[in-house]
C-alpha cells in the first residue's frame, strides 16, 4: 500500500510497495532475482541429445565405411575422402536447427495474435509441455477491481452501497439507514485510518472511474469518500510503507486542533493483514469512542467469516502520538487499538474458471499462490474450480511453509492447491519444490514480489498492463490482455508447436538417413557413388526450405487439450517415432539406389541415373510429407491433403525448383545433372506412391505394437499418475 516521499510503488493488486534505504524491499527482491539460475528449456535439452546420439552414430557408421572402402575394395585415398565427404553431407540434417527456430517464431507470432508477447522464443515450446501452473489471485484469477463490501467493528457491522471505483453509494448500519459518523465514532475511526493510509485515488474517464495507484488502496479511498471521511484537513506527518515481511503500513498523521474530544492532535494509524494488526494490538475502540481490552478470539471468528464468503479481509489500527515527529517500524510492535476489519470483494474473471476446467482437463494443475488470508484464498479457489465445491480443501499459510523444511514441502507440495500468506521466498520454495518432482512450472504474477519466482520457474508469466516493469522484464511470456485464460491459448498453441516440431523432425530426419544409407551401400557394393556431395546438399537445402516449413503451419490436432502433459524427459523423438524415422529411410533409401541402378542400366548415363535418383529422394520426401502430417494415425483420408494450404506451395515450390535443377543448363553445370525423359519421371513416381502406401503399412504396424505399451504421447512422469489423476 502507500506512501510518501521516497517510495516505488509496485501496482500488484495486492498492495506491494517498496521504500528505499536500507533493506528495502526493492533491494530484498532484486537479490533473490539474480540468485535464481535460467533454466533450459525441455526442448533445448531434447534437442542436445538427439544431436549427440546423431554425432556418434555418424562417427560409427564413417568409420566402419572407411574401413570397409580401404581394406575390402582397396578404394584409393581420393575416393576415400569423396565418399566421406558424401556421408557426412547425407547424414548431417543441416536443416534441423533453422527448422526449429522457424517453427518457434511462427508459434511466437501466432501467440501474439492470442495476446501472448512471447519474449524468449524457447518459451513457446516450454508452456506446451507445462504441468503445473502457480497461479497469483489478484488481477489474474480475479477482476483486480476492487470493492469495500463489509466494515465490521467492535460495536457493529456496515454496509457498503455500490459497485467498483465509482464513489456514489452509502454505509448504512444494521438498520439500512445511513451510518453517519458523527453518530458512530467507531465507523468513523476505522474509515479515517483507510483513507489516510494510502496515496491512492479514483478519477473519472469518459466511460467510468478508474484508480490510479494500487486498486486495494484505491477500494479504501472509495470508502472513505461514501463515509464522508475528512481526510483532505489532515497532514501526514511521517510513514512506514507497506513491505511484506510485515504486511501492513502506517502513518503518522496531524488532525486539526479541536478535532478530538481529548484535544491530541497526532494518531499514528495503521492498515493491514488482520492477523500482524492483532499480534500487535492491546485494546479495542468500544462503542463509547474509549477502549476496551482486545477480545482476539471475537476478532478472529469475524475474520473468518468474511474470508469464508471469498472476501479480502483488511484491518485497521490507531494510538495517539502527541509530541512524536517521526514512526519507525520498531514503533508499531504494540500498544495499538483495533479498529475493525473491512472485507473487500474482488470478483473472479468468469472466464478464468473455464480456462481452469480447461486445464484440468489437459492434465495441467493450477495452483493458487496470494498473500490473503487462508479463507478468502480457500473460497475464491472453490470459486474458480481450483479445489473441490464439497469437503475439506488443504491449503498451506507461509507460516506453515516456515515451520517445513525443504524435504517436508516435497512431500506435500503437489498435493496443495492453495498457499496463502505467502511472501516471495515462500513462492521460490513451492516452484523449487515442484521442479524437484520433475513439474514443467509456468508461474504467474503481476507484482515485484512474483518477480524472483517468475525467474525461476520454467516459464515466467506477467501480467502486462498490470504488471510491474520488474515482473515483466524477468517474465518469459506477457499477457497483453491480463487473462488468466490467454495462459490456457498459449499452453494449446504450445502444444501445437511441439507436436509440429516433432513432425518436422521425424520428416527431415529420414532425408538425411536415406542418403547415408545410399552412400554406404555404395560403398559396401564398391561401385560408384550414387550421389555427388554436392547434390546431397541440393537435395537438402530444397526439402528443408519447401515441404519441412509446411509442417511448421499445421494446425493442431483434434482433442490437442485433451491429452495428459508429455513427461519432460521424454525425447524429442519417441520410440515409436524412431521407427517411423528408421523404416522411412531403408524405404527411400531403397527406392533410391533402385532407382539409381535401374537407369544407369537403362541408359548406360550417370548423369541421368545421379539426376534421376535425386528426383527420388524429392518426390519420396514429398510423399512422406503427406504420412507425417497424420503421424498418430492413418494418412488414407481426405484430411491428409486440406486444412494447411501451405502443402501445395510447398509441393508447386519443390517441383519448380527440382525441374530447374534438371533442366537448367546453368545448374546442370553447377550440379552436374542432366535433362532426363518420361520413362525417369514416371519410374520415380510410381515409386513415390509406393512410399506413401509402404509408410502408411509400417505406421500402422507400429501403432499396433505400441498400443501394447503404455502411451509415449503424453506420459506421465513416473509416479505422478495418481497426481494427475
Amino acid at each position: 500500500m502507500l506512501f510518501s516521499g521516497t517510495i516505488v510503488t509496485a501496482g500488484n493488486g495486492e498492495g506491494v510497495v517498496v521504500a528505499t534505504g536500507r533493506d528495502t524491499e526493492i533491494g530484498r527482491i532484486s537479490v533473490l532475482v539474480s540468485e535464481q539460475d535460467q533454466m533450459d528449456t525441455p526442448l533445448a535439452r531434447q534437442l542436445a541429445h538427439l544431436g549427440k546420439q546423431l554425432l556418434i552414430l555418424i562417427g560409427v557408421l564413417a568409420v566402419v565405411m572407411l574401413l570397409i572402402g580401404w581394406f575390402v575394395h582397396g578404394l584409393d585415398v581420393d575416393e576415400l575422402i569423396s565418399a566421406a565427404i558424401g556421408f557426412a553431407v547425407a547424414a548431417v540434417p543441416e536443416g534441423l536447427p533453422a527448422l526449429v527456430t522457424i517453427t518457434l517464431a511462427l508459434g511466437v507470432q501466432q501467440m501474439a495474435k492470442r495476446h501472448a508477447i512471447t519474449r524468449k522464443m524457447e518459451a513457446v515450446e516450454t508452456l506446451g509441455s507445462t504441468t503445473t501452473i502457480c497461479s497469483d489471485k489478484t488481477g489474474t484469477l480475479t477482476q483486480n477491481e476492487m470493492t469495500a463490501r463489509t466494515v465490521v467493528t467492535a460495536v457493529s457491522t456496515y454496509t457498503v452501497e455500490g459497485t467498483g471505483y465509482d464513489p456514489v453509494g452509502r454505509v448504512v448500519n444494521s438498520d439500512g439507514q445511513t451510518a453517519d459518523l458523527a453518530v458512530h465514532p467507531d465507523l468513523s475511526d476505522l474509515v479515517l485510518a483507510a483513507g489516510l493510509t494510502n496515496d491512492a485515488h479514483v478519477e473519472q474517464t469518459e466511460d467510468r472511474w478508474r484508480v490510479v495507484g494500487v486498486p486495494t488502496e484505491g477500494a479504501l479511498d472509495v470508502l472513505a469518500a461514501k463515509a464522508g471521511a475528512a481526510t483532505g484537513a489532515v497532514t501526514r506527518v511521517g510513514a512506514v510503507p507497506f513491505e511484506s515481511t510485515h504486511k501492513f503500513a502506517a502513518t503518522l498523521d496531524e488532525l486539526p486542533t479541536g478535532s478530538t474530544p481529548d484535544g491530541v492532535t497526532r494518531f499514528v494509524h495503521v492498515v493491514g493483514a488482520p492477523d500482524r494488526l492483532l499480534d500487535r494490538a492491546d485494546t479495542e475502540r468500544s462503542a463509547d469512542g474509549g477502549t476496551a481490552p482486545l477480545n482476539r478470539a471475537a476478532w478472529d471468528e469475524r475474520i473468518d467469516a468474511l474470508s469464508a464468503k471469498g472476501l479480502r479481509v483488511l484491518a485497521a489500527a490507531t494510538r495517539p502520538a502527541d509530541g512524536v515527529d517521526n514512526i519507525v517500524l520498531g514503533d508499531l510492535d504494540g500498544g495499538l487499538t483495533f479498529l475493525g476489519i473491512i472485507g473487500i470483494v474482488d470478483p473472479p474473471r468468469p472466464e478464468a474458471t473455464a480456462a481452469i476446467a480447461e486445464a484440468h482437463a489437459a492434465g495441467i494443475r493450477v495452483k493458487m499462490i496470494t498473500g490473503d488470508h487462508r479463507g478468502t484464498a480457500t473460497a475464491i479457489a472453490r470459486e474458480l474450480g481450483i479445489a473441490p465445491a464439497e469437503g475439506e480443501v488443504l491449503a498451506l499459510t507461509g507460516a506453515d511453509l516456515q515451520a517445513m523444511d525443504d524435504d517436508e514441502l516435497r512431500r506435500v507440495v503437489r498435493d496443495v492447491d492453495v498457499y496463502a500468506r505467502t511472501s516471495p521466498e515462500h513462492k521460490l520454495r513451492i516452484v523449487r519444490a515442484l521442479q524437484s518432482h520433475g513439474e514443467v512450472v509456468a508461474m504467474t504474477g503481476d507484482g515485484v514480489n512474483d518477480a524472483p519466482s517468475i525467474t525461476l520457474a520454467d516459464v515466467g508469466v506477467a501480467m502486462g498492463i498490470k504488471g510491474t516493469e520488474a515482473t515483466k522484464e524477468a517474465a518469459d511470456i506477457v499477457l497483453a490482455d491480463d487473462n488468466f485464460a490467454t495462459i490456457e491459448s498459449a499452453v494449446e498453441e504450445g502444444r501445437r508447436i511441439y507436436d509440429n516440431i516433432r513432425k518436422s523432425v521425424v520428416f527431415l530426419l529420414p532425408t538425411n538417413g536415406a542418403q547415408a544409407l545410399v552412400i554406404i551401400a555404395a560403398v559396401l557394393a564398391g561401385i560408384a557413388l550414387p550421389l555427388s556431395p554436392v547434390q546431397i546438399l541440393w537435395i537438402n537445402l530444397v526439402t528443408a526450405l519447401t515441404l519441412s516449413l509446411t509442417l511448421a503451419r499445421e494446425p493442431a490436432e483434434p482433442g490437442i487439450m485433451r491429452r495428459m502433459p508429455r513427461s519432460a524427459t521424454e525425447q524429442v523423438l519417441s520410440s515409436r517415432a524412431i521407427a517411423v524415422v528408421l523404416t522411412a529411410s531403408v524405404v527411400i533409401g531403397v527406392a533410391t539406389f533402385v532407382v539409381y541402378l535401374l537407369e544407369r542400366d537403362r541408359t548406360g548415363d550417370y548423369a541421368v541415373a545421379q539426376t534421376s535418383a535425386v528426383l527420388m529422394l524429392a518426390l519420396g520426401q514429398l510423399a512422406f510429407l503427406l504420412n507425417c502430417r497424420l503421424l498418430n494415425g492413418s494418412a488414407f483420408t481426405v484430411r491428409v491433403l486440406t486444412g494447411n494450404r501451405n502443402l501445395w506451395i510447398s509441393a508447386g515450390l519443390l517441383m519448380a525448383l527440382q525441374i530447374m535443377f534438371t533442366y537448367a543448363p546453368f545448374m546442370n553445370d553447377w550440379f552436374d545433372s542432366t535433362p532426363i525423359g518420361f520413362h525417369s519421371w514416371a519410374l520415380t513416381a510410381g515409386l513415390a506412391v509406393g512410399v506413401f502406401v509402404v509408410m502408411e503399412g509400417a505406421k500402422a504396424v507400429i501403432r499396433r505394437i505400441g498400443n501394447r505399451t503404455p502411451r509415449e504421447q503424453g506420459a506421465l512422469p513416473a509416479g505422478n499418475a495418481t497426481h494427475r489423476a
